[in-house]
This record gives C-alpha cells, sequence and structure tokens, in this order.
C-alpha cells in the first residue's frame, strides 16, 4: 500500500468519524422545533487523492495534473432542503438510519485496511515472526 492510500484512509476515518457525530445530532434533534438537519460535505476527495497514482503508459493517455497535496474538504452544512416529515424540522429519522448504515460500513472498511497494513508493517519489523 503506497503513502498517499495510508492517509487517504486516514483522512475517510476522519471523514467517518465526523459524519457520524452529524448523524448522531441530526437524530437527537428529532423533535427538536425549527432544527435544521447538517451534512458533511467531502467535496473533492477522490480527485485530490487519487491524481497522483495514475500510471500513463500511451501519450495518448490524458495526462491528470496532480493538484498536491491530499487536503480534505469537509465540512458541516446546514440543509435546508427536505420536507418537514415529522411537522417540526427537515429531519428524517429513516434516512439519518440508513446514512448511519452506510457510514458504518465505510469506517469499517477504512479501518480494516489500515488495520491490515499496519499489521503487516508490524510483521516486517518483526521479520516474519
Amino acid at each position: 500500500m503506497s503513502e498517499p492510500t495510508v492517509v487517504m484512509l486516514e483522512k475517510l476515518i476522519g471523514y467517518s468519524s465526523m459524519k457520524q457525530k452529524v448523524i448522531n445530532k441530526n437524530i437527537a434533534n428529532l423533535s427538536t422545533e425549527n432544527y435544521q438537519r447538517e451534512e458533511v460535505t467531502f467535496q473533492n476527495f477522490l480527485s485530490n487523492s487519487s491524481n497522483g497514482n495514475l500510471n500513463i503508459s500511451n501519450q495518448k493517455h490524458i495526462e491528470i495534473q496532480n493538484q498536491g497535496n491530499l487536503e480534505t474538504n469537509h465540512s458541516v452544512v446546514k440543509s435546508s432542503t427536505g420536507e418537514m416529515n415529522s411537522g417540526v424540522n427537515n429531519v428524517d429519522v429513516e434516512k439519518e438510519m440508513a446514512e448511519l448504515a452506510e457510514n458504518t460500513i465505510v469506517y469499517k472498511f477504512a479501518i480494516r485496511k489500515l488495520s491490515g497494513y499496519f499489521k503487516g508493517v508490524q510483521n516486517v519489523i518483526k521479520g516474519g515472526r
């Protein structure tokens, strides 16, 4: 696994952690009057993180310029969209629970990949024992 991949997985874990907190906050405020649900945006994650990993073996291939480091652009924004299903605010508990399940899967994937990588590094350091 290359270093940019490890950094990308670390940033994905940070994003998932932040998203977990925002989803929990939305669910906790389900019946709070005039509460606006929040979302975590993660703009340009793949475009910023994968550009340096592409191999160009033919001059006809499109070259993607490396945009520098692996900055993440995630932030929490208020969502004014959505119907007021509860009659109090725009939080839809079913949508939040679905996002929570999806986020859990993404988080577990990133943790397992990083854990496997570091176990491999530890194995190499120990000399394969």
